[in-house]
């Protein structure tokens, strides 16, 4: 995207890290250029004010929910392999981790593969 404007910070770039700036996510000095392009670009800040209601939102509707430690835990240990390079970042998080059961399996059953599950009806 580009409001067709020449700003310091080309319009595509800010969109691409749109959610860092949203959750504080970056250094203070890139959040100053962040800003300085909003007051500029009309069209990036509706973006901005959209992306930051929709986050409110999801806070309001499904922030009261606590997470299940065990699901932290995994979460967090995945997140560490990540960081010390053991696991790639695109390995998939919906594959159950070492000798997890998949969700609705029993202990001799294996999980449905998605293409053979019954189709639901919208």
């Amino acid at each position: 995207m580009s409001c067709g404007e020449s700003h310091e910070m080309d319009c595509s770039e800010v969109l691409d890290h749109l959610y860092e700036f949203l959750d504080n996510e970056m250094p203070d000095g890139e959040c100053v250029k962040f800003e300085v392009h909003f007051h500029e670009c009309s069209p990036c800040l509706e973006k901005y004010g959209l992306e930051q209601a929709v986050k409110k939102l999801v806070k309001r509707c499904c922030g009261h929910d606590d997470v299940p430690s065990d699901l932290r835990s995994k979460v967090m240990g995945r997140i560490d392999l990540i960081r010390a390079g053991q696991v790639g970042p695109e390995l998939d998080v919906t594959a159950p981790l070492h000798g997890e059961k998949t969700c609705g399996a029993a202990e001799d059953e294996p999980a449905i593969a998605p293409e053979d599950r019954p189709a639901t009806q919208g």
